[in-house]
């Protein structure tokens, strides 16, 4: 199978980000049959998000999990940047940061220079990217630099930022069976009202 990204359909044009915890599941529910990699976006989600709860993660954690790619949605929306999929990861953050705060929005912004960083210090990591994730690393950076790397490495968000890669790099294998996007959706909620309720 080629590998393809997310696009925008010609009867479907994603023009206003999901601005409740509502409008995010919908987003997901309408729109995650598109293809990722060798799933379906949901799949990828899904999956990612059932890693995240296998290993002990906090809810800030899962549900970063879960929607660490809405930025792929609006990747070709009008008045989109030809490279815009290119940056999927900070138009992510900026959706799920409001919802949310930095504990859920920070690893999905950094989730692609976790990528960047794998491959910088580890050759054979590359190799084991799905297909598709080896194209975008390219239009996405590349390898990080000493100053890049040396920067990523100090950052507070840096484990929980591994974290999520982890679960992103193994969270595309077909037909696996794992908990619905509405299993997800009470826990949503309550981190989106605790953080309204500190903001």
């Amino acid at each position: 199978m080629s590998p393809t990204v997310p696009h925008r359909t010609p009867d479907l044009a994603l023009h206003r980000p999901p601005t409740t915890v509502d409008e995010l599941f919908a987003l997901f529910e309408e729109n995650g049959h598109r293809r990722y990699d060798e799933v379906t976006i949901l799949d990828h989600a899904l999956q990612c998000a059932s890693l995240a709860v296998d290993d002990g993660a906090t809810e800030e954690l899962i549900v970063a999990a879960l929607f660490h790619d809405v930025g792929w949605f609006f990747a070709e929306a009008p008045g989109a940047s030809a490279r815009a999929n290119d940056h999927h990861a900070a138009a992510g953050a900026r959706i799920l940061e409001p919802m949310f705060g930095p504990t859920v929005a920070e690893p999905v912004a950094l989730h692609v220079t976790a990528k960047r960083w794998r491959c910088t210090i580890d050759p054979d990591y590359f190799d084991e990217l799905s297909e598709g994730s080896r194209i975008t690393f390219i239009s996405q950076g590349g390898p990080l630099g000493t100053d890049e790397r040396a920067v990523f490495e100090a950052h507070p968000g840096f484990i929980t930022a591994m974290a999520l890669r982890s679960w992103d790099d193994r969270a595309k294998v077909p037909g696996l069976e794992v908990a619905a996007l509405e299993h997800y959706r009470d826990t949503a909620r309550g981190l989106a009202r605790r953080h309204a309720s500190n903001a």
